[in-house]
Formats: C-alpha cells, structure tokens, sequence
C-alpha cells in the first residue's frame, strides 16, 4: 500500500527558535529533510527532539525563524492543508476514552473529507489497510482503554497512516515496543520511505538509528551539535562529547550495519557540556556506510 498518493514532500526548517518563559528549547535550528527520506532525530533528554517534531508539525509556532512544507510557510497553511499533507505520532499516546481502535483509525480520514462528508467505504478500506500494515487488525473492536501502551502507540500510528500523509513525523515511535515491533515498526516505515514518504523520527536507540535512518541530526541543549549519514554522526568521539559516554562503534559482522557498543561513562569527576565545534569537527569523518 502507497501511503502517499501524491509526489512526496520535504521539510526545511530554517533558524527555527523556541523557547518558554525564559528557558530556550530550540535556539536558531536548521535541518532539512529531503523527499523520500528517513531522518533521525537523536541527543540527550532534554535536548529538543520532542520540542523540534512539535514545532515542525504546527503544534507549536516558533518564535523565529521558518518551517516550509512543500516550499510552503507552515504557519501560513491553513490546519485542515498541514493534516492532509503531514501526520504526526506523539510519544505518549493520549488517553481517548470509549473509541475502538477502528474509530481512532478512522479518525485519520477527517483531512480527506468535505464539510458535514461522512466516512466511506474507501475511508473504511483505507483505514482497515493502515491497521494491517501495523498488524493491529485484531484491535479493530476493543476500546482503547483496553490496550496496553505499545499497543496504542501502534493504533496511532495506523490513525497517522490513514490520512496518508505526505510527510510522516514520529516521537520515540519504539519506545513502549517490544523488541518484534520495535523491528517490524521501523522496518515498515523505511519500506514506505523507500515508496516515497518523507519521515522525520526522535529515537533514542543509537543502533536503530544507525541501521534504519538515512541521515541522522545530533542535537543538545535545543541546538544542531551536527548532521549527516550515521556513520558520519555516531563516531566514539561526538557520542562522548554529545552523551558524556565511551562507545565502539564499528561493522556488524552478520547484519554489516554500522554497531554502538556503549562502554560506560566518560572519565572525569563530571560531563562537560556538550562543544558544539568539536561534536561537528568529530561529526563529520569520512565512512562508508555499506
């Protein structure tokens, strides 16, 4: 099944800042993430990821700089053009009590309807396709509160996938998964990447990230420390400074992924924080990735 039946979008967020109070979550971010790619989101808690995909999406407006979708200023599209065009998986799912699965699910069609338009039978296709690909067909009758929280986090995803979007963003999508779905989850999303989409993912995992994600940006302290393919990211010397852990990074002999072997804590009575020159000279070491 094709996600997007349209030619897949890019996003470009330029200078973006954001901040609340007086505490800066983002502070003057770029990144970009082309068509038909899989970009990782990865850094310490508290870095910005969340902050960032919440930003990019419109939940949040930043404060300066520009996020265009598609060549368009997001916070000149009207809510009802961003829903058609781009879905976003939150973190935690939230509570949504008395719907079944199926109902959440078909709540991703609301972007593709007309006003006072009900749900169709190929709203009803679409919806029951997205809940097979996330294998969470036998979830179709019961409510959500009976679901355990991977098990919603799998129905959002299917609600996501339903509106068929153009861009997909998702908030530590493996979290709450078993290690079967945390595989099969990522796999499904890099096989509809391969088809076209354009996904922007946070994940804490450094091999996952290194084995499913084109191009991986490191970010700390709601700034880009650096960016690039993993390889050129997940180097020993930026997973220190970034993480303020010793790691071997190296070839899987039996996958011939790009492995994270963390060793412990860095030496030293304390982590020093994060030199943003330093992870980005580090950063950028010239490998193969295959």
């Amino acid at each position: 099944m094709t996600m997007n039946g349209d030619s897949p979008a890019s996003v470009d967020a330029r200078a973006v800042s954001f901040g609340v109070e007086a505490k800066t979550l983002l502070d003057s971010v770029d990144m970009r993430a082309e068509r038909g790619q899989f970009v990782g989101l990865i850094g310490p808690n508290g870095a910005g990821k969340s902050t960032l995909l919440r930003t990019l999406s419109g939940v949040l407006r930043n404060q300066e700089g520009t996020v265009w979708l598609e060549g368009a200023d997001l916070q000149s599209m009207p809510a009802r053009d961003v829903a058609a065009m781009l879905a976003l998986v939150p973190q935690i799912a939230p509570y949504t009590q008395g719907f079944t699965a199926f109902e959440l699910v078909l709540m991703g069609r609301y972007p593709h309807l007309g006003r006072f338009q009900v749900e169709g039978e190929t709203d009803d296709r679409i919806a029951k396709a997205a809940m097979r690909l996330t294998e969470t067909e036998e979830f179709e009758t019961r409510t959500l509160d009976t679901l355990s929280g991977g098990e919603r986090q799998r129905v959002f995803l299917a609600r996501a996938l339903a509106q068929q979007p153009r861009i997909l963003l998702l908030d530590e999508p493996t979290s709450n998964l078993d290690v079967l779905h945390q595989l099969t989850i990522l796999g499904l999303v890099r096989k509809l990447v391969d088809e076209g989409l354009t996904a922007i993912a946070a994940i804490h995992d450094l091999n996952l990230a290194a084995r499913y994600f084109d191009r991986l940006v490191l970010i700390s302290e709601g700034r880009v420390l650096t960016e690039g393919r993993p390889e050129e990211v997940l180097t020993p010397e930026t997973i220190e400074s970034a993480f303020g852990v010793r790691a071997a990074v190296y070839r899987d002999p039996v996958t011939d992924a790009l492995a994270i072997s963390l060793i412990g804590p860095a030496q030293g009575d304390g982590v020093a924080p994060p030199d943003r020159a330093a992870a980005g000279q580090n950063g950028m070491s010239s490998a193969s990735r295959r």
